[in-house]
């Protein structure tokens, strides 16, 4: 089935180049956010990767009511308008409760319904009754093919800006694994896929901030394995110093080792195109 087409201010999800979601994992302090934005216009520019900048203004799903979990709306939306005000960016960032969705959309070109969240039927239309581009992560919980219900709902409004992120389905007790069979479930929606390969790595149940909390060895295998199977994008959140992060500390990249990374998934996309054509 050929994919749709989903432009997001310019960029052509779906199509040729590969493109990239990225950014800290949550909004952090000014010069967490700008040293990591400009980082990765730097790489846009040198690698030709179009980027949609992500960061979450608030995690709703922390294990600890004591972590981090934001700036909140208002001033999370606030950093993310000056980010994009700066660098030219697209924004991106997730949502917990349908009150959201309307400051959301003043700002960002991407609404992301979390993974554990995409079931939830209100929250998914009223953010999609929005108008705005909606990226659907799938839940750890559900088969990949299930997928195609969330969808279903979003386009009962007449929203048709629909993008899909693979994060890992749970297996066992405080583990993800990705099926490569999921991307294949996935583009038989119609839509762009991408794939979040940071998420993929965290090991649930550990504290994010302990080095045993992600299993980030197996990055560059994972993210070939999802190159090869000819994703359209790339979710990869990444910081300055990811041992500082204030969340997914143990799975995040580090932004001055994400053009290396990128750089041999980028020749085997091209591979992709080649081959297809």
């Amino acid at each position: 089935m050929s994919r749709k087409i989903i432009e997001i201010n310019g960029i052509q999800c779906g199509a040729e180049p590969l493109f990239l979601i990225s950014g800290p994992c949550v909004v952090e302090d000014e010069k967490v956010m700008f040293e990591t934005a400009e980082k990765l216009k730097i790489i846009s520019e040198r690698l030709s990767v179009p980027v949609i900048f992500k960061s979450s203004f608030m995690k709703d799903n922390r294990s600890s009511a004591g972590y981090y979990n934001g700036p909140g709306i208002d001033k999370g939306l606030q950093m993310l308008a000056r980010i994009r005000e700066t660098y030219g960016f697209p924004l991106l960032s997730d949502i917990h409760y349908p009150e959201h969705v309307q400051p959301a959309a003043e700002v960002l070109d991407v609404i992301q319904i979390p993974a554990y969240l995409v079931m939830q039927t209100h929250l998914v239309l009223t953010a999609a009754a929005s108008g705005k581009a909606i990226n659907l992560k799938h839940a750890q919980f559900l088969a990949p093919a299930n997928m195609q219900k969330p969808v279903a709902k979003v386009e009962s409004t007449g929203n048709q800006k629909i993008l899909l992120t693979e994060r890992g389905y749970t297996f066992g007790y405080n583990d993800l694994v990705v099926d490569p069979r999921s991307f294949y479930h996935l583009a038989e929606t119609g839509y762009p896929v991408i794939f979040d390969v940071t998420h993929s790595i965290r090991k649930y149940g550990i504290p994010s901030a302990d080095p045993d909390g992600g299993a980030r060895e197996y990055l560059p295998v994972l993210a070939r394995a999802g190159v090869a199977a000819g994703v359209d994008g790339l979710f990869i959140e990444t910081h300055p110093n990811p041992r500082e992060a204030l969340c997914d500390a143990a799975s995040q990249l580090c932004i001055y080792d994400l053009e290396e990374f990128l750089k041999p998934l980028l020749e085997m996309h091209a591979v992709n195109i080649k081959y297809k054509s």
